[in-house]
């Protein structure tokens, strides 16, 4: 009767030693002469697999933050980038002003040699002539009073001539040291944006190198992470690296999934916002004696043909290598393909992410188009916006993501959701 009782407590001590793997219990069931585990014993493994539990979620909780720290360190290096492209913009953009200001300044220069060259020779001309141009010569060698005034009349124009010609130099002279000193603050303001845009670059590359050796640590440690997960799980490495790959990648589709539900709800409330005022009012009523303006509508999209040609010309380049501050024809980052593409649309966009935006007309969310620009800022405020997408209708993008990944199109909600629309 002993025997059957411990077998029968066998089987459910080893279908609990399986539960709590690598516990005190297993090993007693595996011994045919111990005795039976107590209530202690039972309730010391169930402290153990809570502990092991607790063990896993801390471990899960460490991989999480360990993929945020990449991305976080992927999103400093797109927004070091971004703010090069935007001092190499505003360096370019300098650099114009600049020779336009050094040209202003050539022509106000050869305005003031005319007007001095004609100046003198209308100087010379009259010292040439003195006696005759003088008012005592003009009055004694005139031989009657008609003689009088046509020679005083000769002498005075002579004179206003040159009051004319030297009020005209004096002008000229003033203009030509304004633009001499527009196109000097123009040279400085050039070379000081340029100096800017090196260091930007300089910054964007520590960026890169930094998110490079952050990546390699959170491999490291994921690693680490996973063997530690795999042990405290009792199954293989392989398996643990395959289950929280899975884990991960549901994870995704469920942010991925809210994401565009709450898209959908924008859109439909501003379908809602969009109908026209007092379209919902019962009949024999009068609107409009308590009518409120809304919101100011979205702007109207682009003609059809327009968007056709944006939308065509960016996914001719998918498949194209990601460089930073490429724009073609066979390498991209964001803007420049954003760029690119609507400047077959006929729109003029600055090559950086948050120029674009401040170059278009905001829109909600809810009324995106086909053509219309996404982009992804780190808060609320547009100034933090670091990378740009084409939008292509049903959910998805046309854009150049990242270093490693080409040209793609993919749903918009393929990373963190944008939370910026533009409208070129």
């Amino acid at each position: 009767m002993r025997r059957i009782n411990r077998l029968k407590l066998a089987v459910p001590v080893a279908v609990l030693g399986l539960v709590v793997s690598g516990s005190a219990l297993v090993q007693a069931a595996a011994e045919p002469d111990g005795d039976a585990p107590s209530k202690s014993d039972v309730r010391r493994a169930e402290r153990a697999a809570s502990d092991a539990s607790r063990d896993v979620s801390a471990v899960r909780t460490e991989l999480v933050l360990a993929q945020d720290r990449a991305e976080q360190a992927s999103v400093r290096t797109a927004a070091a980038f971004e703010a090069w492209n935007a001092a190499r913009w505003e360096a370019r953009e300098a650099r114009t002003e600049a020779a336009a200001a050094a040209a202003a300044e050539k022509q106000a220069l050869a305005d003031l040699k005319q007007r001095r060259s004609e100046l003198d020779t209308l100087l010379v001309g009259q010292y040439e002539s003195a006696p005759e141009l003088s008012a005592l010569g003009a009055i004694a060698d005139a031989d009657s009073v008609e003689g009088v005034l046509t020679q005083a009349n000769t002498y005075y124009g002579t004179s206003t001539a040159i009051r004319d010609l030297e009020a005209a130099e004096d002008a000229a002279a003033e203009l030509a040291g304004i633009a001499t000193a527009d196109a000097a603050k123009a040279q400085d303001r050039a070379e000081d944006l340029a100096a800017q845009a090196r260091v930007a670059r300089t910054q964007a590359q520590q960026a890169e190198q930094a998110a490079l050796r952050e990546a390699q640590s959170v491999a490291a440690e994921k690693e680490r992470l996973v063997s530690e997960l795999a042990r405290l799980q009792g199954v293989s490495v392989s398996l643990a690296t395959r289950r929280q790959n899975a884990l991960e990648e549901r994870a995704r589709v469920r942010a991925r999934k809210a994401a565009e539900q709450e898209s959908r709800a924008q859109q439909a409330a501003q379908e809602k916002t969009d109908r026209p005022v007092g379209s919902d009012e019962p009949s024999g009523e009068k609107p409009g004696n308590d009518v409120r303006p809304g919101p100011a509508p979205d702007p109207a999209p682009a003609p059809s043909g327009s968007v056709d040609a944006v939308i065509a010309f960016a996914r001719a380049q998918i498949g194209d290598t990601y460089v930073w501050g490429a724009a073609g024809p066979n390498a991209w980052d964001c803007s420049g393909l954003t760029m690119a593409a609507w400047g077959r649309g006929g729109a003029s966009l600055p090559h950086y992410s948050a120029g674009q935006y401040a170059a278009s007309t905001p829109i909600s969310a809810g009324n995106l188009k086909r053509g219309d620009l996404v982009f992804w800022g780190t808060t609320s405020d547009p100034s933090s916006i670091h990378h740009v997408a084409l939008y292509v209708g049903d959910g998805k993008i046309v854009h150049a993501p990242r270093t490693g990944r080409p040209v793609t199109e993919e749903s918009m909600y393929y990373w963190i959701p944008p939370n910026f629309f533009a409208r070129p």
